[in-house]
């Protein structure tokens, strides 16, 4: 820990040796990056403090798109629906795409932070929820905004085609599919790379992780129906109960994972939700389960929600319920699926981070069970590389607080979750302009 917190101190003045970016242009990207940071923590600000739910970032992509028009961009608006959509040619030379999110999440801010969210709006059934950027997607804008304007300012330094989106509803898991559905590689430049930077709730500010091959996992939603026979609840003899069913049933899930999958292959079952009955004595005639599923591989995610539809329905005939009401199991559309970080490109990006912030600020990190959405830019026929790294949002004295306390950080979508800014943001627009250098340089 000791040698990682004096590696913050001297995160700034560290100088390796790459000969694809020379010390001048590191020392250029740090100085215009000095220089931007005042305005980009203002834009963090704004953007913190008035977010918006997954497919309703209309005020936060007009904001995206200023701020891009006015760093000298070509700009388009309306991709897949709120996605925004940057170009800048810069002579011959690969393209390469850098993402952001725009979306924000239904959660209540208890941070006390001057500029913290006060937002409350409507989500998708009309219901008013609090509204807070919990997952760090104002981090990753002002970083765009930041590596736009960094690129604009050092464009004698590399050749190519830049392509720099905002995309929407990356908490749904819908919104990489509407704009690559809406032409993001036909209408605009298809991109030889994708990148994208996370920040990491876990991860000391000024530090960078990265981790090649399966870094985050497929998601699956899984809703269940348990139907049974309602009645009294004095004369269970003369109902068929669905709460009991639906318990078995919840028990049951639990040994796919331990007695169903290889061990060593990553999968995990969680009921998140469980809903049935009115009163203390009425046995209902429905109980509703709400699943979520993480695998990496297509044959664990089949394998286990085909274990679901056999467990469901085994349990529910051992009960002695008929066949017209057997439990209704339905798979979500919104399936995300499992990131895969090109190996060479992760790899090749991470020797070059240990070149600019030096090799123990640079961190292998393990897979995770998280979903991103991200995944869909390497899943089309062009079959993009595609590498997604994380950035470091702890600030050292609140790292050294845990350490010494034993008490775990917040995590991210936390209500209390609010990274050291200045690190942060800092460190996500030097990583990434090093990134594209190291890409497009000349």
């Amino acid at each position: 820990m000791r040698k990682v917190l004096a590696g913050v101190t001297v995160l700034w003045l560290a100088v390796g040796i790459n000969a694809q970016t020379p010390r001048s242009v590191r020392d250029a990207v740090r100085t215009r990056v000095n220089a931007e940071y005042p305005a980009l923590f203002e834009l963090y600000k704004h953007f913190h403090a008035n977010p918006e739910l997954s497919f309703q970032e209309e005020k936060t992509a007009a904001r995206l798109a200023e701020e891009l028009r006015r760093s000298g961009y070509e700009v388009t608006t309306g991709v897949g629906g709120h996605g925004v959509v940057t170009v800048l040619k810069n002579g011959d030379g690969p393209t390469v795409l850098v993402r952001c999110d725009l979306d924000a999440l239904p959660v209540k801010e208890q941070t006390g932070l001057p500029y913290a969210s006060k937002v409350v709006a409507k989500d998708d059934s009309g219901r008013e929820v609090p509204v807070m950027h919990a997952c760090g997607h104002d981090v990753h804008m002002a970083c765009l905004v930041g590596v736009a304007r960094v690129l604009q300012d050092l464009r004698a330094h590399w050749r190519g085609t830049l392509v720099l989106i905002g995309q929407p509803a990356e908490e749904r898991g819908g919104g990489a599919r509407r704009m690559i559905a809406d032409g993001l590689f036909t209408r605009f430049p298809k991109p030889d790379y994708c990148l994208a930077l996370h920040n990491n709730s876990s991860l000391l500010a000024g530090a960078i992780g990265y981790t090649e091959g399966y870094a985050m996992a497929n998601v699956d939603s899984v809703d269940i129906t348990v139907r049974g026979v309602g009645g009294h609840g004095a004369y269970p003899h003369a109902v068929k109960d669905p709460i009991v069913l639906a318990a078995q049933i919840v028990l049951a899930l639990q040994t796919i994972v331990s007695r169903e999958i290889a061990p060593g292959e990553p999968a995990v079952v969680t009921v998140g939700s469980i809903h049935g009955g009115s009163k203390h004595n009425i046995i209902p005639d429905e109980v509703q389960l709400q699943l979520t599923l993480r695998s990496y591989t297509e044959e664990v995610r089949q394998q286990t929600i085909a274990a679901i539809h056999r467990i469901t329905r085994g349990l529910a005939l051992a009960a002695g319920l008929p066949e017209d009401r057997l439990p209704i199991v339905k798979l979500g559309d919104d399936f995300t699926p499992a990131t895969f970080n090109d190996p060479d490109l992760t790899l090749r990006l991470a020797g070059v981070f240990k070149s600019w912030f030096g090799r123990e600020m640079v961190v292998r990190r393990k897979p995770v069970m998280g979903g991103e959405d991200f995944s869909e830019y390497g899943r089309t026929e062009h079959k993009v590389p595609i590498s997604m790294f994380s950035i470091g949002a702890v600030s050292a004295e609140a790292m050294r607080e845990s350490v010494r306390t034993g008490e775990t950080l917040p995590s991210l979508h936390s209500p209390i979750f609010a990274p050291a800014p200045e690190p942060t943001i800092k460190t996500g627009v030097t990583a990434m302009t090093a990134a594209v250098l190291e890409l497009m340089g000349k």
